[in-house]
């Protein structure tokens, strides 16, 4: 479908209510949070708490190499409790930010402070949260606690928000965790880098969400390396690790034959993917609108971040863009891997005052990868995610899109190395 017809339609429905701002939402969840009360009453049991875990754990990074160890638990009897876990499930089932934040107010994070080195540790409050974080199913655990929970929220642009914490004075478990033999093999490995098993894991279909959750409890890597990862830092350490085993992959493919357009919108934020023929190149342009979540201000102007790598990849972490940088390149990769070829990449990431709390990067990966599947069930019949436009040039395509930003090509060009590439025109700078 050539490009000026694929674009046709994709305005966003102004007929839509648009949502209220964060202030306003916050009254909502201060509601749901009196129901979380009550639940966890109702869970409790004298100075403990029993339950299915998700299986989820946190590590927080605020005082490293002491960190915050936390087993995610439901604090109601849920016999679905995996739904509490991020996954790419979420997108597919159309989840809303209000549904993130209430199924992560309704996980009691128990957590005690513990160093993080590890190695061999698997006994007390730490070797239970990482037996749970190695189980590829719920796990009865009852946890003794210290204190009642603490109810408010935390929220940052990697992590996915966590809810009601409460210190905890012990953990046992109530049965045996299943653990994937893929797993134990890293385990048994004692002298298996953590790049090296968390690879070996990506090819055995484990998703980065398993893969994240086993290196942030310490389950991969050397034996005398092994220590607790704090979640922010494992998600995009894995993003970052699996992608660039993809791209060592993708270089190798034969270039793209033409340039393809992928859009996709999800929580209030919008996704151009441009793929052209060449040489691998990946960027990341993010725009944020005025009184969206990290640009508050309703009256300022759009705020714009980008990076970019090479066919060599990048050296040092980005900065800008942070971990969405690591979520989108994934997504791209792994249409690129899927169909055999290498490109040019350019990823448009508009984020509307719609997006009023952060949910994590997971919302990134997921939206880009399913940019290139089939529209799921939840999705508005008007627009055209798994199906792309075709464009006769890189130039001819941002040309297109930049008619559907918020921003100038002029703008687009000062920020982003892709598009600055581009042949100028009188034009780009109305």
């Amino acid at each position: 479908m050539r490009l000026d017809d694929y674009v046709d339609g994709l305005e966003p429905d102004e007929g839509v209510e648009r949502r209220k701002l964060a202030e306003e939402k916050s009254y909502e969840i201060l509601d749901h949070l009196d129901d979380v009360a009550q639940s966890f009453d109702a869970a409790q049991q004298g100075d403990s708490l029993f339950g299915s875990t998700a299986p989820s754990v946190f590590v927080g990074r605020h005082g490293y190499p002491d960190v915050s160890a936390g087993i995610l638990s439901p604090m109601e009897t849920a016999e679905d409790a995996e739904r509490f876990a991020t996954s790419g499930a979420w997108y597919q089932n159309g989840l809303d930010i209000d549904g993130v934040l209430q199924r992560r107010s309704g996980l009691l994070n128990s957590n005690r402070t513990a160093t993080v080195d590890v190695q061999d540790t698997w006994s007390g409050f730490v070797g239970v949260q990482r037996e749970v974080a190695l189980a590829d199913r719920p796990v009865d655990v009852e946890i003794g606690l210290a204190e009642s929970p603490d109810l408010d929220f935390s929220v940052d642009d990697v992590t996915t928000p966590t809810g009601p914490n409460a210190r905890a004075e012990s953990a046992d478990l109530a049965e045996n965790p299943h653990v994937p033999q893929a797993v134990e093999k890293t385990l048994r490995d004692d002298d298996w880098g953590a790049e090296g098993a968390m690879t070996y894991l990506y090819r055995r279909d484990f998703d980065v969400y398993d893969i994240n959750r086993v290196l942030s409890a310490g389950g991969l890597g050397k034996s005398e390396n092994r220590r607790l990862v704090p979640t922010r830092w494992s998600i995009t350490a894995v993003d970052d690790t699996v992608g660039d085993y993809l791209r060592g992959s993708v270089r190798t493919n034969k270039p793209l034959s033409g340039v393809e357009v992928w859009v996709n919108e999800y929580l209030g934020n919008r996704y151009w993917i441009v793929l052209a023929p060449g040489q691998w190149e990946f960027e990341l342009v993010e725009m944020k609108s005025p009184g969206s979540v990290w640009n508050p201000d309703p009256e300022g102007d759009i705020w714009m971040a980008s990076a970019h790598e090479g066919y060599e990849g990048r050296n040092g972490y980005v900065e800008e863009t942070a971990g969405a940088y690591y979520a989108a390149r994934l997504g791209v990769l792994e249409y690129l891997d899927r169909i055999g070829r290498q490109a040019k990449a350019l990823v448009l990431r508009e984020v509307s005052d719609d997006y009023w709390a952060p949910v994590g990067v997971w919302q990134v990966r997921e939206s880009v990868r399913n940019a290139f599947d089939e529209a799921p069930s939840h999705r508005r019949a008007d627009e055209l995610a798994g199906e792309p436009g075709e464009a006769g040039s890189l130039g001819e395509a941002l040309g297109t899109i930049v008619t559907q930003l918020p921003v100038s090509m002029a703008a687009l060009k000062r920020k982003s190395e892709l598009a600055a590439g581009v042949q100028t025109t009188i034009g780009d700078f109305g």
